[in-house]
């Protein structure tokens, strides 16, 4: 005789916040990819009219654009936001704009603190989006990792006659 079994859901709370959190992260990493994407290709097409900052920034940015720095850059953001918004490798795409973001974050911090809104929320997208693949980065919070090249030493001593 077959059994009849009910399926029950015991805290259905928990799976609401499961699926919110999904589409918080996909609204997060499709907003951090598609910034990125227009920016970066805004650093080759120049289809956004940005005038230059005067004072510090502006010799910065200068200097950035002078030595070809910002394309460079522009071609990084352009990469990321290109692999996030196909969702692949986004580990990948979030190694790189980490260190994007901060230069940002830090250039509008210490010289031109019109545009550290739009810095603020792309580091929340960023942060919302490394929080979902964070299992991607657990070895780089190990404190102290074997390596083998030890291993491959201690074997070599052993095998060689002396």
């Amino acid at each position: 005789m077959l059994r009849q079994e009910t399926w029950s859901f015991t805290n259905p709370a928990v799976r609401r916040n499961h699926v919110s959190m999904k589409i918080l992260t996909n609204i997060s990493q499709f907003l951090l990819g598609l910034i990125f994407l227009v920016f970066g290709l805004n650093g080759f097409l120049h289809f956004i009219p940005m005038p230059p900052p005067s004072g510090v920034a502006g010799q910065f940015l200068g200097a950035m654009f002078v030595s070809k720095y910002l394309l460079v850059v522009s071609g990084l953001q352009v990469i990321s936001g290109a692999l996030l918004l196909i969702n692949r490798y986004v580990p990948l795409a979030l190694a790189i704009l980490g260190p994007i973001i901060v230069n940002i974050l830090l250039f509008h911090a210490l010289m031109s603190p019109v545009g550290i809104g739009l810095a603020v929320f792309v580091t929340i997208f960023w942060g919302v989006v490394f929080v979902s693949v964070r299992s991607a980065f657990a070895g780089i919070f190990e404190a102290r990792v074997e390596t083998k090249t030890s291993e491959v030493r201690r074997q070599a001593r052993v095998i060689s006659p002396a």
